[in-house]
């Protein structure tokens, strides 16, 4: 028998399991090893689309190819396929950054600037989340209804922004994102530690997809203030 503590959690397909500390730090230590080679590898597409110089894709095959890979993943996300799945969306991603950044670096004053300054706030951010969510042991299943109509309301009023050519609009939300972003990156990681998110894949999806939203978000609301 397990020597660790079992608590008994519904996890975030519904299922009630019993989890105990060593298998949640199983989750936590995958996710995390998983995160960080896809963000490298992001990281890698993006520069490679820089060098380049790749054209962006567009906002709708932009939207077509994130979320056609994210329902891929969600249907395997048992299988072996799924971690390579997971670098087809990470490096897809990577390559849409790349011509973002190369617009903020050329044509942007202090462009490179904001650019590590995004990321170092970002990354900034993901630690200390992550530590709290870690140290207290919390659960943060009060914050999942309010994450995901905000995800949802932040996402049709960027479509609307993009579309209808809203500038102001664009900044709002922006900064609804960085909070958004923010709010599940803690909530998954309450998940994880508490045994309440038992795959590592949807796991680092999750929080991939939200530094990559808090990362732009914060690289829009720094490029409009430097403007200014």
């Amino acid at each position: 028998m397990s020597s660790q503590p079992e608590i008994t959690v519904i996890t975030r397909d519904g299922a009630v399991v019993r989890a105990d500390a060593a298998s949640a730090a199983r989750v936590l230590r995958n996710t995390y090893l998983l995160l960080s080679m896809t963000l490298l590898w992001s990281a890698a597409c993006a520069g490679t689309a820089m060098a380049l110089a790749l054209p962006y894709p567009g906002v709708l095959l932009t939207l077509v190819g994130f979320y056609g890979l994210l329902f891929a993943i969600e249907r395997l996300k048992t299988s072996a396929w799924s971690v390579a799945l997971v670098f087809a969306l990470t490096g897809f991603m990577g390559y849409t950054l790349g011509p973002i950044l190369s617009h903020y670096v050329k044509v942007i004053p202090n462009g490179a600037s904001l650019v590590m300054t995004s990321l170092a706030i970002t990354g900034g951010a993901f630690l200390a989340l992550s530590a709290f969510a870690v140290v207290t042991r919390r659960r943060f299943t009060f914050m999942t209804n309010f994450l995901a109509v905000g995800a949802i309301t932040a996402f049709l009023l960027g479509l609307a922004a993009i579309f209808l050519h809203l500038p102001g609009l664009s900044l709002a939300v922006a900064g609804l994102f960085t909070l958004i972003a923010s709010g599940i990156i803690l909530w998954e990681t309450g998940e994880i530690v508490n045994g309440g998110e038992t795959n590592y894949v949807s796991a680092t999806v999750t929080l991939y997809v939200s530094i990559y939203n808090m990362f732009l978000s914060l690289l829009q609301l720094l490029g409009f203030a430097s403007r200014n």
